[in-house]
């Protein structure tokens, strides 16, 4: 399968999905670390994407949605953004609503 295919089938496939470095219980960059325990924090399950394990999607994910930066959290198949946008929607207790929605 193309890798822009797997990308599209992984974000169809998880209604809160985060593209990340590392995993969220070892994440390799301080960025993915706080959006992951973000989205912990707010109670719900997520999938995630260790982009260091995967060259082709860490290559490419940029071309997905126009977003150079990782993480990138995904919500129900929409971009939501990168750790800045994940942060300043849970501090408001917005990322909390968005997710208990998807849930």
């Amino acid at each position: 399968m193309d890798v822009m295919e797997r990308i599209k089938q992984a974000i169809e496939s998880n209604p809160i999905i985060l593209f990340m470095k590392g995993t969220p219980e070892f994440p390799q960059c301080g960025f993915s670390s706080r959006s992951s325990q973000a989205l912990s924090a707010c109670g719900s399950e997520f999938a995630y994407v260790n982009v260091l394990a995967d060259p082709d999607v860490r290559a490419n994910l940029h071309r997905y949605a126009d977003w150079p930066t990782f993480p990138q959290l995904y919500i129900n198949g929409e971009l939501v953004g990168g750790c800045d946008i994940i942060m300043e929607l849970y501090e408001s207790g917005e990322l909390k609503q968005m997710v208990d929605k998807a849930s």
